[in-house]
């Protein structure tokens, strides 16, 4: 078999010696009456069969040309046999192996009436009897040619293409199976490509029949032809203006697509259910095509056809509607007409969908039609090129919905919007809002937007009694502010509504609730789970607090900002083969993302390492990753119990949270394991105890335990308006007795002035210790912070440590004996974190006891 991606073959003259003929058969008589249509014109015939070996030329799907001869066509079979010089064998091919095949041999037209002949120089050939198409093939490439007119047949479409100006035609068959639509250009002669938009593409099924061409009006122009400019769409919304009004099934029965029976049918079941428009109804029930449908649409009802995949779309009518209404409606806005919304439908009679859309984006629309298949990624296209990856606000909105935790005019601004210029309301027996109310839903998934791109780690809601207004903070590098505040009309339904998404029971108001929100579900392209609880106050009300757990990546141990002592210490202890190693803090510390950070140093293809977490934040290659689901009585203890049936190495508990965890953790660490997990506790020393009076056995405890992390977060100084200026003497003191106070016992405690000089060798500039400041700037909301930077405590044990605790000796001991060996505070590396400029002595005090 031939393969036509080679290039061509060394060909023979036409005028060579023919082939040999081939036997009497099938083939040889489907040749001898070959099926080839003439032309739709009243000049042309279909010339008389000659019994011979046809002329041709064939392309190849990647376009290689070969001539040579037809030697048989058979289109039941759907394949023709080709004789290719110098070859003395014809070969078979299917359709599906070619892309054209043309017929050398000219189709003259018929003589003139008088018998005489005109000369090459005279056109034969009005220009309106030609039309431009351009046909589009299943790789994606396609080509343009000119046809008086276009024949459809089951096996493919027929064309016919002037050679010269005598009126001879080249005659070329483009099979069926390697085409995917054809775009038709109204005819009527070439004009300039300013005045002419594109043309529209039509699906195979739905080609005009072949006739000879009319010169087309401008409503034809302007409702068949696919619109790529604003000016040419105003053009054509005013003609459609202009038309009759037409019912879609009156379109499709004039058009021959349904009859009057399959009509009243489908009006019938539409009147059991009127929410499905009469269109969607009869593509969906198979009696009509989607294709079908929007021819329909634009030749009767002369909805213009827009090329969404050209069209400029104006960011201002873009910003009207969200991304989630616009993936879910298949709808694209395109302009602004005044003060209209022109939006491209692949249903514009869809008035179902066109309400919701008008009620979105606070105006009244303009359906045009965009053809089936072409929105879903101009919707995409058009809202990433505006940085939109989730629902975004109207335009009226988008300013309203700028983050901003102080208060201010924008929240003010979503407020009057929300309210949609109604007063906030005095009374308490006023309409509440309902929890499916559209402008409730976008402020709900806009707040979690908004959340998440400042940097958020916690919504709070909170309900207040009467008339007063809900008030909205979010919680960010650890300190809550307002965010907004809403009427007491949406008390009800906010809380509903959140209840809704986490699947909880929005009956229940007398207990706590819990549940978490897959974002994702409600906000596709969206990776953010957040974690929901629900609590009942007094009145009868609930309070809301929502974590938001953003998916995150590993950071490597080196950027968790450690001092490098500890840094090494932490290495050597995860670095060994069993034991336990644990991480704790208060919620929100960065705990998760430490152990992770200490993961990923291990991780490598000969380690097999388990992880049980609630949720799973972070994801790692390599890890084997298991979520917990308490509600099931899948938890932690029955995760860490299965993971020591799978040949682990490591094992990762998310939470210590009882003694029956704690005690499979510890006997986990004495089977030969590696243990991390994470416990809340507020200091390195405290964690052992913590654990003692949970039950464990101090001696097994002693042997499996290798370190105790203790971390905290502290808001980082705005690295774009810090100041520096050399420290006084009274800073400078006070930041040695802060360092020194740590030590339960003055004889241990180091030298003052040698502590100082040690700080001018690490810290100094030009032998000057610094007092740094941030006075606040716009890129801090003029708090003067920006982002959090991490302390760390590390008790690593030693003999005389494990000594201590298989005595079962108290916290305080323990922190003496470990500040021996080297460990230092949280307040101490705090202090030295003041000291590199990362964080200021009041935050530093705000989180440390001791």
């Amino acid at each position: 078999m031939s393969d036509l991606s080679l290039p061509p073959l060394t060909l023979v003259p036409l005028g060579a010696e023919p082939p040999p003929p081939i036997a009497p058969g099938p083939l040889r008589a489907a040749i001898a009456s070959l099926p080839w249509p003439a032309p739709p014109s009243v000049g042309y015939a279909a010339p008389p069969a000659t019994g011979e070996h046809e002329p041709c030329e064939l392309e190849g799907p990647n376009g290689k040309v070969n001539t040579g001869r037809l030697v048989a066509f058979d289109p039941d079979a759907g394949q023709v046999q080709i004789l290719i010089p110098p070859g003395r064998n014809p070969l078979t091919l299917r359709f599906t192996q070619f892309r054209r095949l043309s017929l050398l041999r000219p189709l003259e037209p018929l003589p003139m009436a008088d018998g005489a002949r005109l000369d090459d120089t005279t056109p034969l050939l009005p220009q309106n009897l030609l039309q431009p198409y351009r046909l589009r093939f299943k790789d994606g490439t396609e080509t343009t040619l000119s046809s008086v007119g276009l024949i459809d047949k089951p096996l493919g479409l027929f064309t016919f293409s002037p050679i010269d100006a005598s009126g001879r035609l080249l005659r070329s068959l483009y099979p069926r199976p390697m085409l995917v639509a054809v775009d038709v250009a109204p005819a009527g002669g070439a004009r300039p490509a300013s005045d002419e938009p594109d043309t529209a593409p039509m699906a195979l099924d739905e080609l005009p029949s072949a006739r000879v061409a009319r010169p087309p009006s401008l409503g034809d122009m302007l409702t068949a032809a696919q619109i790529t400019t604003a000016e040419h769409l105003a053009k054509a919304i005013d003609q459609q203006a202009k038309m009759p009004m037409v019912r879609i099934g009156e379109a499709l029965v004039g058009l021959g697509f349904i009859t009057e029976a399959q009509l009243g049918e489908a009006l019938k079941l539409q009147s059991a259910d009127r929410r499905l428009p009469l269109g969607e109804l009869l593509v969906s029930r198979g009696i009509v095509t989607r294709a079908d449908l929007q021819t329909a649409l634009s030749r009767k009802m002369g909805y213009p056809i827009v090329d969404v995949a050209a069209f400029p779309v104006e960011n201002e009518a873009a910003l009207r509607l969200p991304l989630a209404a616009a993936r879910r409606l298949t709808a694209l806005p395109l302009m602004m007409r005044a003060g209209r919304l022109v939006v491209a439908l692949e249903d514009p009679s869809a008035r179902m969908a066109i309400d919701e859309i008008e009620f979105s984006a606070q105006c009244k629309v303009l359906p045009v039609l965009a053809r089936a298949g072409t929105l879903a990624m101009a919707i995409d296209r058009v809202y990433l090129r505006l940085g939109k990856d989730a629902i975004e606000p109207s335009a009226d909105l988008a300013a309203a919905f700028t983050l901003d935790l102080d208060g201010g005019d924008n929240a003010n601004k979503l407020l009057a919007n929300l309210e949609q210029e109604q007063s906030p309301g005095t009374r308490e027996d006023e309409t509440p809002i309902e929890q499916s109310d559209n402008s409730l839903v976008r402020l709900i998934n806009t707040m979690i937007m908004e959340a998440k791109q400042g940097g958020v780690s916690d919504i709070h809601i909170e309900c207040q009694p009467g008339t007063q207004k809900v008030q909205v903070r979010f919680r960010r590098d650890g300190v809550l502010k307002p965010y907004i505040e809403l009427p007491h009309t949406y008390r009800s339904a906010l809380v509903a509504r959140i209840k809704i998404m986490c699947d909880l029971d929005i009956s229940e108001r007398r207990k706590p609730q819990d549940g978490k929100i897959n974002f994702g579900r409600w906000m596709q392209g969206q990776k953010l789970e957040l974690r929901v609880a629900t609590i009942p106050t007094a009145n009868g009300l609930e309070d809301v607090v929502m974590r938001l757990l953003a998916s995150a990546k590993t950071l490597p141990l080196e950027g968790m900002g450690m001092q490098p002592d500890t840094l090494e210490k932490l290495r050597t202890a995860i670095e060994r083969p069993y034991g336990m190693v644990l991480c704790v803090g208060p919620t929100g510390s960065g705990k998760t993302t430490t152990l992770h950070a200490a993961l990923g140093h291990i991780n490598t293809p000969e380690r097999k390492i388990w992880t049980a977490e609630d949720p799973v934040e972070i994801t790692q290659p390599g890890l084997r990753q298991v979520q917990v689901n308490p509600k099931i009585d899948w938890t932690f203890a029955k995760a860490l119990r299965a993971f020591l049936r799978a040949d682990p190495d490591v094992v990762m508990v998310g939470e210590i949270r009882d003694a029956e965890t704690a005690g499979m953790a510890v006997e986990a660490s004495l089977t030969g394991h590696l243990v991390m997990s994470t416990l809340h506790t507020n200091s390195a020393p405290e964690t052992v105890t913590r654990l003692l009076d949970m039950g464990m056995d101090p001696f097994s405890f002693a042997d499996s335990l290798l370190a105790v992390l203790a971390q905290r977060l502290v808001r980082r100084l705005c690295k774009h308006c810090v100041t520096h200026r050399p420290a006084t003497p009274e800073d400078l003191q006070g930041l040695v007795d802060g360092y020194l106070f740590s030590y339960p016992d003055a004889n241990q405690r180091p030298d003052g002035d040698a502590l100082l000089a040690d700080w001018t060798q690490r810290f100094g500039v030009d032998g000057q210790l610094m007092h740094h400041h941030a006075p606040g700037c716009s890129h801090c909301d003029n708090s003067g912070y920006a982002g959090r930077v991490g302390l760390h405590e590390l008790l690593v044990v030693s003999r005389e440590l494990r000594h201590l605790i298989q005595t079962s000796a108290r916290a305080e001991q323990l922190q003496q004996a470990a500040m021996m060996e080297g460990m230092r505070t949280l307040r101490q590396d705090g202090i030295l974190k003041v000291l590199a400029g990362l964080t200021s002595i009041e935050e530093v005090r705000a989180i440390s006891n001791n």
